[in-house]
């Protein structure tokens, strides 16, 4: 693509999708490189009851794939390949893929999270069938269950007192034997009488037929393994935005996408940033469609301010 396009979405996911469907209908044209794993972490997870407007829920991979097609049905032009470097230092700006290189005059990007996984036996196959990252998101579909979740921060506490109100036990799986969460939700996970806490602990393994039934945890100071039986196992050892491309182009925060007050700006002017990118805060399919929204939205006011 020889000409310079008005806006090229980097990353797709609801933030890459929302963008486009409003860029699309703003006659913006946008191309959006969507990624070789196109739809972000709602292609991770089955069911999504959460989203607005679904009663009986949707599967994350459905909704993303509607969500596509209805950018598409506005002129969206979709790229299936991978950005490998961008350049952000001169305008037009470029994207670069293993197709050829892309030149534009503003750029949204939504290139998510991901979380961090344990990177034990069961954990993949099993993910979105009792493993999950989301505890917000799957909590619901483990009423009266038994259940673990592993790590020690903030995340990790809040996840573990948001699932009491529905499973019947919590255990908190931590391979030290004190939190680095803050003191108050420390305070709370203590007092709460279905929290409980398997210190110096770390699971190796994830087991289930088709879905989860059970955990091996290792004792990591005497090597003692046991085996503990868990209806859902809730991995909240954090995220890793994805940033690489970014990084030395644009300021980031803790690895995160800084953006400008309650815009979707970043630090460089034409350039604009959604979704599990910039939040590290909420992590919500609906909340990183909002801020596609938004995205589309300044990079339509930047350009109109810019060509006149």
């Amino acid at each position: 693509m020889s000409e310079v396009r008005k806006v090229v979405i980097v990353g797709s996911g609801p933030a890459g999708f929302t963008a486009a469907v409003y860029a699309a209908r703003a006659k913006l044209e946008p191309v959006v490189i969507e990624g070789i794993q196109a739809g972000g972490q709602l292609m991770l997870t089955t069911e999504v009851e959460n989203f607005p407007g679904f009663v009986d829920g949707i599967m994350g991979p459905e909704l993303m794939e509607s969500m596509r097609k209805q950018a598409a049905r506005f002129g969206t032009e979709y790229i299936t390949d991978n950005a490998t470097s961008v350049d952000l230092s001169t305008k037009p700006f470029t994207v670069t893929t293993s197709e050829g290189t892309i030149r534009s005059l503003s750029i949204i990007v939504s290139t998510g999270a991901s979380a961090k996984m344990l990177n034990v036996p069961g954990e993949r196959e099993l993910l979105g069938h009792g493993v999950s990252t989301c505890a917000t998101c799957d909590g619901f579909f483990f009423r009266d269950q038994e259940l673990l979740i592993v790590g020690g921060g903030d995340s990790a506490m809040e996840e573990a007192i948001f699932l009491t109100k529905f499973a019947s036990r919590v255990t908190v799986v931590h391979r030290r034997d004190s939190l680095r969460a803050s003191k108050i939700l420390q305070e709370r996970a203590f007092a709460n009488d279905k929290i409980h806490f398997l210190w110096n602990s770390a699971i190796t393994e994830i087991t289930g037929n088709g879905k989860v039934s059970g955990t091996r945890i290792v004792n990591l100071m005497t090597g003692e393994e046991s085996d503990v039986a868990a209806g859902g196992v809730f991995v909240a050892i954090g995220h890793t935005p994805n940033t690489e491309l970014f990084q030395g182009q644009l300021e980031l925060d803790g690895g995160y996408i800084k953006t400008s007050g309650s815009t979707t700006e970043t630090s460089v002017p034409g350039v604009f940033a959604a979704g599990d990118v910039v939040d590290y805060r909420y992590r919500q399919a609906i909340t990183a469609a909002g801020m596609g929204c938004m995205a589309a939205i300044d990079a339509e006011r930047y350009l109109e301010a810019t060509q006149h």
